[in-house]
């Protein structure tokens, strides 16, 4: 005899039966004001932009130690008033990738000696027991074209998302699923400005991520409507929207609470490299989770869902062959 020893984790009851359409315009209102809210922000107050984009001088070091003490080379650079001053363990625990925000020239200064008093003061406040590997200035122009290709990389890949859904599904889903994304997108980048945080690469990358996450989300609970759509022919709109998210809710909960419990144990304990990355996963968990239940899904009701796709050529072919038999008959 073979024991099932393994049994599927369900954290909601198969027979959950939540009426998420009912509220479904009051999350209209509610999504509306919070995409608005986050235009507002980035048009007015902008973001905090990082050395990435912003500009800067960045230096690799080596420290006399097995182990770099981050935090005392953080607190005497931070005294040095250079500005925004950035450090992570690069490679190995004795590197260190030294991030020192672009300096302002003094007047009838060359911007280049500016930068270079900048490196001088950091060699002198951490001394000659480090070894200075590197030492690299990006510039503004460098940051301003790191800014083109990232705003490239996020819209290419909102395209190429509602491409495969559209292809995948008929095109309301893959409306309905690049407006779902872009509002988590969105949303993000308001969160960001909002807070002041700062907003490099790997908010980029933290941004895409989310993207991917919450496609992913939103693919799930579409395969179980298309199904649903074509098992309930008279079943209303709504109805379908809620025995399909139902259906699917066990899976989205343990999903997204496991990924939020890895990123918030990141935020917690990942240090300063990794808050904003963190934070901006936990948010997008948060928002994606939210916009497949109650915007991609809800604004279905409104696009006019063809039930029978797939279905009408089977019927003319079955028809084109009767009347072919029929007419080989003597």
């Amino acid at each position: 005899m073979v024991m099932n020893w393994f049994r599927p984790l369900h954290l909601v009851p198969a027979d959950t039966q939540i009426n998420f359409m009912r509220i479904h315009r009051i999350c209209f209102v509610f999504s509306l004001i919070i995409t608005i809210g986050s235009v507002a922000s980035i048009v007015l107050k902008g973001f905090n932009f990082g050395i990435d984009f912003a500009g800067g001088i960045v230096l690799e070091v080596k420290a006399p130690t097995p182990t770099a003490d981050l935090a005392g080379m953080r607190t005497t650079l931070s005294g040095l008033g250079l500005g925004e001053v950035a450090l992570q363990e690069f490679g190995a625990p004795d590197t260190v990738l030294v991030r020192i925000q672009r300096q302002d020239a003094k007047p009838n200064e060359n911007p280049e000696k500016a930068q270079q008093r900048a490196v001088e003061a950091v060699k002198a406040a951490l001394g000659d027991k480090y070894e200075y590997r590197r030492t690299d200035v990006v510039g503004p122009k460098v940051g301003s074209e790191l800014i083109n290709t990232a705003l490239l990389a996020v819209g290419l890949a909102l395209l190429g998302i509602a491409l495969y859904i559209w292809f995948r599904y008929e095109w309301q889903f893959g409306v309905n699923a690049i407006i779902a994304t872009f509002h988590d997108c969105l949303t993000t980048c308001g969160l960001f400005s909002l807070l002041g945080l700062e907003f490099n690469l790997t908010t980029v990358a933290a941004i895409l991520t989310i993207a991917g996450y919450s496609v992913n989300d939103t693919v799930v609970v579409y395969d179980r409507i298309r199904a649903e759509l074509r098992r309930y022919k008279k079943m209303p709109v709504s109805d379908i929207l809620n025995l399909s998210i139902n259906k699917t809710l066990s899976r989205t909960t343990v999903t997204s609470g496991l990924t939020g419990l890895s990123v918030v144990a990141l935020y917690l304990f990942g240090g300063e490299v990794l808050r904003g990355f963190s934070l901006a996963m936990i948010w997008g968990i948060l928002i994606g989770t939210y916009s497949t239940i109650f915007v991609a899904s809800p604004m279905l009701i409104y696009m006019h869902l063809r039930r029978d796709r797939g279905e009408a050529k089977p019927a003319a072919s079955a028809a084109g062959a009767a009347g072919a038999g029929g007419a080989a008959r003597p």
